[in-house]
This record gives C-alpha cells, structure tokens and sequence, in this order.
C-alpha cells in the first residue's frame, strides 16, 4: 500500500495519532531505571513533558513560519530547557537561510545582550549548530541606543550576523545582574523584501509543525535525562562541562560551562569555593532539578549572580546548597529537593577559575564557611 501523503495523514486523523503516540512513548524517558524514582522527581519529571509541548508548538506551530517571523520565549519562568538561567530572557525566532532579515530595537541597561543564527535543532538530530554571532560588546548603537542587524549569508555593513543556507533561528540572551534595575532590550524582526501577508493554515504546513513538535518532545526529553544521568558519576564535585557538546546543542561561545549532579541528606550542605572569581561580564550559580530544569525562582534563592554574591577579603566566594537556611551568605534552596543537577558559568572570563566542592554536615558550616 502507498504511503498517504503529508496532506492525507492530517486530514484523515493520522497525524493527530502519530503526534499523539510519540507524546505517550516520550514518557519513557521521566521512566529511566537510572532517574530517581522519588515522587517529586517524577511528578516533576511529567509535568517537564508537558512544558516542552508548549514550547514545541510556539516553536514549531504558532511561530514557525519563517516568512513572516516573531520573537517568542523558548524557556521562562513555566517552560525551562537543559539548564535554563534564571538570569536570562531567551528570545527566539525561526529563518530561513535562503532569506535575509533585519532586526532593529534599542539596547536597554540590561548586563549582557548576544544574537546568535543556528541550525539543527532538539527535534532532529538534537544539535543546534551556531552559523554566525554578534554581542553587544560589538553591536554599533545610536544616541538614544537604537539598532539594525541584518542577518544573511552574504556580509553587510554595519550590525551583521551570518547565516547559512542551512540556518533555521536566531536566538538572543539577554542577561541581568539585577532584573529589578536594568532595562532590557526592545527587539522586533522582520524579513527583508516580504510584504505579503501569511497565507491561511494548510495541512502540509500543520502536520509538518506537529511532527516536529512531537519529535522536539521526545527528543529533548531524551537529551537532557541522557545528560543528567552522565552526571551522576561526578555527584557532588563540579567539573568544567565539556564545552564542545555545550556550544553543539545551542551554547553561548562566551560562556564557559560547569555541569552536575547533587545529593545531599537533610543535615548535608554542599559548600562550593572560588578562590578568586576572574574578571568578566556575568557568572552565575545556579540549581536545577534532575531534568535539568532550574529550580522555582519566583519563589526560592536557587541562582547566585555576580551582582548578588558576597564577596570575600581576596575576590573569592563561597557558595552553599542545602534545605535549610545556614544563615549564612551566598546560600541556595534546595526548595523541597533532595537532589538535582546545577551549573555555573563564567561569562566573557579570559581565564575560567574552577571551583572546589565538598559535602559537610549542616551542623559544621560555622567552621567549614
């Protein structure tokens, strides 16, 4: 029997009951032998899925037509992905590369600003490739700090960011110090020479967005519970991630990168040292559950900024983990968890200081701080 076509499947319910199928297999990864089996990682770990549907289809459904394209939030406060900074709004917009774009708005206050074209993507081969990439370090502004980048393959005076034919989405940082205080960013993107309007929802097009939105699901599901088991080895210690896979799936070539896993007992803390912390435009500390998701910072300290911390005498830091408040500087909740993952960055650092790690009873800290 032929294949149905594209057309077929989603008019006859097919593509609605493969989307769904793939939804219900994606479950097996929050199911993996090597993944605590406690009841919040669990119950956190499904309600992870559901997440990454919604981001799934703003990406792949809502804002996928890279035509006529618009900037969304691929991770926030509800919808987190592969260690999401809490310090940070992403913002993301699907291209073409056979396309040119321009995108214009006013820098704001906020600390750090970067744009960077990408290809690839979690719903395939689970990478996302850089193809070309600008900083605010390097971003020409006026006197009242508007902008125009243009994005293409082809090298264009002034703001530009390279494309390739290959390119699919442009993703931009924007990373405070103290969100209370600095003004973000106002960006809006355009493609180039398009004056048309979108033409109305065809099957082709929904069963297209469904499939990879489907696949974006289990994909990223699988990517990031593959991480996090791999950290398990290295629990409780901090080493530097290997930044090649970092940059791979989507990194930021400014930032240097530490990934891993934490356990701790109720009467543990886990206390992180930096000796001196290099010079550089932004750090952070932050703690995630087991699927990499940062912990809720609307209501818990679970991220420590360079703005934030408390300083030593020599320029260093302490950093603490645990359930409950030591009174003490620097300390991160735990937030009912009894074990997760966590990373730090150094962001724009020429030389990246390592941190040392150790587990003390909680009834230590005062001589171990």
């Amino acid at each position: 029997m032929a294949a149905q076509s594209s057309e077929a499947q989603l008019l006859s319910g097919q593509t609605w009951a493969d989307f769904c199928d793939t939804l219900k297999r994606s479950g097996q990864q929050i199911l993996r032998a090597e993944a605590p089996g406690d009841a919040l990682t669990r119950t956190e770990g499904f309600r992870y899925l559901s997440r990454l549907l919604r981001i799934a289809l703003e990406m792949h459904v809502e804002f996928a037509d890279a035509d006529f394209p618009g900037f969304f939030s691929p991770s926030h406060e509800t919808a987190k992905i592969g260690a999401d900074n809490p310090d940070n709004l992403y913002q993301y917009a699907r291209l073409n590369g056979a396309h040119d774009y321009r995108v214009s708005g006013r820098r704001g206050t906020v600390a750090y600003l970067s744009f960077g074209t990408q290809k690839g993507g979690y719903e395939t081969d689970g990478k996302m490739i850089q193809t070309g990439f600008l900083d605010a370090k390097h971003l020409a502004v006026d006197a009242h700090g508007n902008f125009e980048i243009v994005l293409s393959q082809q090298a264009h005076e002034g703001n530009w960011v390279r494309m390739e034919p290959g390119t699919n989405a442009l993703v931009v940082r924007q990373t405070f110090l103290d969100r209370k205080s600095e003004q973000p960013a106002e960006l809006k993107i355009t493609r180039l020479g398009s004056t048309d309007k979108p033409a109305p929802l065809d099957p082709v097009t929904l069963h297209d967005g469904l499939m990879r939105a489907a696949g974006f699901v289990e994909n990223t599901a699988r990517l990031f519970a593959d991480w996090a088991g791999g950290y398990q080895r290295h629990a409780n210690q901090l080493p530097p991630a290997d930044q090649a896979v970092c940059q791979a799936v989507g990194g930021d070539p400014n930032i240097f990168y530490y990934h891993s896993y934490w356990a701790l007992g109720d009467d543990e803390a886990l206390v992180i040292d930096v000796a001196s912390v290099p010079e550089c435009d932004f750090w952070n500390l932050q703690i995630n559950n087991y699927w990499m998701e940062s912990l809720d910072y609307r209501h818990h300290t679970v991220c420590i900024n360079k703005h934030s911390a408390r300083y030593d005498a020599n320029g260093g830091v302490s950093l603490m983990l645990s359930a409950r408040d030591p009174g003490k500087p620097n300390w991160l909740d735990t937030a009912g968890h009894r074990n997760g993952t966590m990373c730090l960055r150094w962001v724009g650092a020429k030389q990246p200081v390592h941190p040392v790690v150790r587990v003390v009873k909680f009834n230590t800290l005062e001589e171990a701080a």
